[in-house]
């Protein structure tokens, strides 16, 4: 019962505690807003890192970040990350080098404020609209072709699963093999633990690894590769994850 109380305290002082800085990095981002791509994501990724180097050790989160020199000067890649709470977009998207996007629920752009960084930072879809989903692919391949790396989770939505990760949808993988744009693993260690599946309003602190992984070409490859594409994306993660998952 300790616990419980302490971890909602816990949780709304994090929660609290973002509000306010985000308020501090909101002037900047919005005026960047108005600046054409890639330059806006690239500052958004910039301020990011720079907002949660300071906002997670002040909660007793602090990142380790392990993997970052796979990103090679120029290239753009598809990343694909598992997906446990909803701490991980900020960190994936702070840590990932360079400007990077991430697939979102259209609905989410309508909080006021939080709007304007959720439109930068993402390429917005309406899952329930099929002309939105298809426009959602040609935004992220436009995205690609401006050199901003897009962030996908391949599960689809938080694993609430007690498994390493949930089974992949195709999404990132097609847009890997259409794009010829190599595919990079990557792993969230412990947001779980912070967040844990199940809890309404509650955190606890612990430190997160994010560890990126050796990228896979696509290069050759057509959609009847995707099968087995994603098998082996899901192994190497699975694997990886289970033998780290002490971290």
């Amino acid at each position: 019962m300790l616990k419980n109380i302490l971890g909602r305290i816990y949780a709304l002082y994090a929660l609290l505690l973002f509000a306010t800085t985000m308020l501090i990095v909101f002037i900047p981002i919005w005026i960047a807003s108005f600046w054409p791509e890639p330059t806006p994501s690239a500052f958004f990724v910039g301020l990011g890192r720079w907002w949660m180097n300071i906002y997670l050790p002040l909660i007793g989160c602090p990142a380790k970040l392990k993997g970052q020199e796979y990103f090679a000067p120029g290239q753009t890649y598809v990343i694909v990350c598992n997906h446990n709470a909803l701490m991980d977009i900020p960190i994936t998207t702070g840590y990932v080098p360079g400007a990077n996007k991430t697939l979102a629920k259209a609905s989410m752009a309508k909080i006021p404020l939080f709007s304007v960084l959720y439109k930068i930072g993402s390429i917005l879809v309406d899952r329930s609209n099929e002309a939105s989903r298809k426009q959602s692919v040609v935004d992220m391949k436009h995205a690609l072709s401006l050199g901003i790396h897009m962030l996908l989770y391949p599960e689809g939505t938080r694993n609430r699963t007690p498994e390493p990760l949930k089974a992949f949808y195709d999404g990132a993988f097609a847009l890997a093999i259409d794009t010829q744009t190599p595919l990079m693993p990557s792993l969230l260690f412990n947001t779980r633990k912070i967040q844990p599946p199940g809890k309404t309003f509650f955190a606890w602190p612990h430190p997160i690894h994010f560890h990126i992984l050796p990228p896979i070409p696509t290069t050759g490859m057509t959609r009847e590769d995707l099968p087995a594409l994603k098998e082996k994306v899901f192994k190497i993660m699975w694997d990886y994850y289970t033998t780290n998952q002490e971290l």
